[in-house]
């Protein structure tokens, strides 16, 4: 059992030796699209949700 266990993470390292690493710019570019994505769409559903607030107090009041 002891020995699939050790087999197994040697396989893992083999493989992960062989993944395309991105660079550190492709990691900060792809970092920063993200967060600016992410960014966007809080604001965007916070100012719907600010809106959708103001019209529901509209109909109840």
């Amino acid at each position: 059992m002891l020995e699939k266990i050790k087999t197994f993470f040697k396989e893992v390292i083999i493989e992960a030796k062989k993944v395309d690493w991105p660079s550190k710019k492709e990691t900060l570019t792809y970092t920063a699209i993200v967060l600016g994505i992410s960014g966007f769409i809080a604001l965007f559903l916070g100012a719907l949700d600010y809106v959708f607030v103001k019209l529901l107090g509209l109909v109840i009041f």
